[in-house]
C-alpha cells in the first residue's frame, strides 16, 4: 500500500515542467514533462500543421520522434514539415511509419526520445486497454496521440476515453488551437496559421 499523503505533501512536491514562452504559454501555461496530451480536430483544420508547429517547438527540450501512421511519409506531411521550417531542428526530430509494437522497441531502446507523438490514434487500432498498458510501460515519456474527430468530438469511444484521461487536450479549428484540458493559459486560443485562422472567421464567424 502506497504511503497516504498529506496536503502539505502535494504542496512541496517538485513536477517537471515544460518552460513554455511566448504564445506557446499564454495559451498553454506550463504543462508536465509526462504522461499524455490528446490533439483532435476536423480535417483541413490546420491539425497537421498545428503538431509539426508543436514537435518543432517541443524539441528545445528534448528529442522527438513522429510516428505519422496515418499519412505516412505523403506530400501533406512533407508540405506541413516544410511550412514550420522543420529542417531547422536537424536530428533532433525523427520522422516514421511503423506499428505500435515497433515504435515499442525503439521506445526500448537506450536514450530514445522522451516526446512521442502517433498520429493517429485511429490508425494506432488500440483499445482502451491496450492504451492503458502503452501508458503505463512508458511513465517517463510524453506521449501525444492526435486523433481524427466526429464533429467536435473525437471518433470512436476508445478515442474519447483517452482524451479524457489526457492531462493536455487541443481542440484543432479554423487554423486555431484551443486548450481544453488541465493547463489553460491567459490567451483564448494559439493561431496556427493567420491567413486560414481570417479566412475561416470571415466564412463561419460573420
Amino acid at each position: 500500500m502506497q504511503r497516504a499523503l498529506t496536503p502539505n505533501d502535494i504542496l512541496n512536491k517538485k513536477y517537471k515542467l515544460f518552460e513554455f514562452d511566448g504564445e506557446w504559454f499564454e495559451t498553454f501555461d506550463k504543462p508536465e514533462r509526462t504522461g499524455i496530451w490528446f490533439i483532435w480536430g476536423n480535417s483541413g483544420n490546420g491539425k497537421t500543421r498545428f503538431t509539426m508547429q508543436l514537435a518543432k517547438y517541443l524539441t528545445r527540450f528534448g528529442n522527438v520522434i513522429y510516428d505519422s501512421l496515418e499519412e505516412g511519409l505523403s506530400h501533406t506531411v512533407r508540405r506541413a514539415y516544410e511550412a514550420v521550417g522543420m529542417n531547422e531542428v536537424g536530428n533532433k526530430i525523427l520522422i516514421v511509419e511503423e506499428s505500435i509494437e515497433d515504435l515499442c522497441i525503439r521506445l526500448d531502446k537506450q536514450r530514445s526520445a522522451d516526446i512521442v507523438f502517433i498520429d493517429s490514434f485511429q490508425h494506432s487500432q488500440l483499445t482502451y486497454k491496450e492504451y492503458l498498458i502503452f501508458r503505463k510501460k512508458y511513465p517517463r515519456k510524453l506521449i501525444i496521440f492526435i486523433s481524427q474527430a466526429e464533429g467536435a468530438h473525437p471518433e470512436g469511444r476508445p478515442a474519447k476515453r483517452v482524451m479524457f484521461d489526457a492531462k493536455l487536450k487541443i481542440w484543432v479549428e479554423g487554423f486555431k488551437a484551443f486548450s481544453k484540458g488541465r493547463y489553460i493559459g491567459k490567451k483564448e486560443h494559439y493561431v496556427i496559421w493567420e491567413e486560414g485562422a481570417y479566412i475561416y472567421d470571415r466564412k463561419f464567424n460573420k
